[in-house]
């Protein structure tokens, strides 16, 4: 009997273009998909390049609507709505990072527009039918193919003044896509081939980006790898590094990548004694590490990136709240999610402790 896995995978539909130069064909691409109006939603920290793109597409531009946030709050959502509405805009350019990339699917889902993707992070929200909707205080996710993005453009020219740091906290979010899924329930070959890469890829790319932030070969490598990374988001079961990420920012509003930065080691530390292919892998991805969780700690350290949730702003006092949210609706998961287990966890990744395996 074979001992080969069986699996289902389904490839994502959408167009990616990508290299150096790559922005300067969007109104090319916004007229072979058929639009005719596009509402630019990028940040306010993201003003200058939204209205750069804007400028670029000329009488395919409807406007520039700079108000994405974290977490997508819905009364954002409803604002970039009604405005889509109010200018006739029959597609959406999402420019920068997952704020911008989640705004655009929250108007995908609610107003039916559909979204292009210019990343200028390495977030890799554009490549998932992930989206997130934050009220009151809880942040819901779910998955639908109309928020998907019908095109990506990758120019990492646009990524060359995003700062060290962002470029750090970006990137290891991303590669925390292909961790978890490598040991998600319905991880195959395919997959854990890509995830392997991407890691492998953004690992190499950032401290060489760290050292020169102009150093566009190591921009462009870190694009790709954060390409890889968000595709086995869009095609994985999230688990509890996810749903950690997801209870912190939801319920605390705490920053997005830098949350993934410190959770991650700390996450991958808890499944690793139920996960030895994903270990095995980002073993060869990590250079030979027998420890990924260890390492991925090691390099946050090396880069500069923050390792401890204290120093995002959380109280200690808040681990109760945190560990309640995540077990009221836990993701799936190779190892037993356990309150004792979380605490500990969550105590380890508050003070910026080693993670413990």
């Amino acid at each position: 009997m074979s001992t080969f896995q069986s699996f289902t995978y389904q490839a994502l539909p959408m167009r990616v273009v990508f290299g150096a130069g790559a922005v300067k064909s969007l109104a090319q691409e916004i007229e072979r998909l058929g639009y005719e109006r596009a509402l630019v939603l990028c940040s306010p920290e993201q003003e200058s390049t939204g209205r750069m793109i804007a400028d670029a597409l000329g009488e395919r531009s409807a406007g520039v609507l700079a108000e994405a946030r974290m977490h997508v709050p819905r009364e954002v959502a409803d604002l970039a709505r009604d405005r889509a509405r109010e200018l006739g805009a029959d597609c959406c350019v999402a420019v920068g990072g997952g704020s911008a990339v989640g705004l655009g699917k929250a108007v995908a889902l609610e107003h039916g527009l559909p979204v292009v993707a210019v990343p200028t992070t390495y977030a890799g929200s554009e490549m998932t039918p992930i989206w997130g909707l934050t009220e009151d205080g809880r942040k819901r996710t779910g998955r639908d193919p109309r928020v998907l993005p019908v095109s990506v453009l990758y120019d990492p020219e646009l990524t060359l003044t995003l700062p060290a740091a962002l470029s750090v906290t970006s990137g290891i979010n991303a590669m925390a896509h292909a961790v978890e899924a490598l040991y998600a329930p319905d991880a195959s070959p395919v997959i854990s081939l890509m995830a392997e890469e991407g890691v492998r890829a953004l690992t190499t790319a950032l401290p060489a980006l760290v050292r020169d932030g102009g150093d566009l070969d190591a921009r462009g490598q870190a694009q790709y790898g954060a390409w890889l990374c968000g595709a086995c988001l869009g095609a994985t079961t999230m688990s509890l590094h996810h749903k950690l990420c997801h209870s912190l920012g939801g319920t605390l509003d705490l920053p997005h990548a830098p949350t993934h930065t410190v959770v991650l080691p700390h996450a991958l530390a808890y499944n690793q004694p139920g996960a030895a292919q994903a270990v095995t892998a980002l073993s060869r991805a990590l250079g030979g590490s027998l420890d990924p969780a260890h390492r991925f700690w090691e390099l946050a350290g090396d880069l500069g990136a923050p390792r401890s949730l204290r120093e995002l702003g959380m109280a200690k006092t808040d681990i109760p709240r945190v560990v309640e949210e995540v077990l009221a609706n836990p993701y799936a998961n190779p190892v037993e999610v356990t309150e004792g287990g979380l605490t500990r966890l969550l105590n380890a990744a508050w003070a910026g402790e080693p993670p413990n395996s």
